[in-house]
């Protein structure tokens, strides 16, 4: 059950990456004001660049390791466990998830300058 429950969490924080930046493109185009939030925005970048740098040092995700943990080598995944499992999962060579987590870290960082997040409001009440 936390097994499931921490895969969850790894699975929503991948939405949010992959999520976020084509987002962020749609929502500059629409104007939604969401997309200049400042906080979202560093948290994305910072979430994706955790990630690329993690891959780049040939560390294991410690959401995963976690996961691993506490599972203890026992597959024993809900119904939903297994398909967010084969969602967040593939087996691919390494070296492509560096590359693309690189190349998504990159196009983030130039997301963030291109479509700047607007400064803190100074008003005061």
């Amino acid at each position: 059950m936390l097994a499931d429950l921490i895969l969850l969490l790894h699975f929503a924080l991948a939405a949010f990456i992959v999520l976020g930046l084509p987002l962020v493109w749609i929502g500059a185009w629409r104007a939604w004001n969401w997309t200049r939030n400042r906080s979202l925005r560093y948290a994305h970048a910072a979430a994706i660049v955790v990630v690329a740098a993690e891959a780049l040092a040939g560390s294991v995700c410690p959401l995963t390791r976690w996961e691993d943990a506490v599972r203890a080598g026992d597959d024993g995944r809900s119904f939903v466990g297994r398909w967010v499992a084969r969602l967040l999962y593939y087996e691919l060579p390494e070296w492509t998830f560096t590359l693309a987590y690189m190349l998504y870290a990159l196009a983030t960082l130039a997301t963030l300058r291109l479509i700047a997040p607007r400064p803190p409001s100074r008003t005061r009440r």
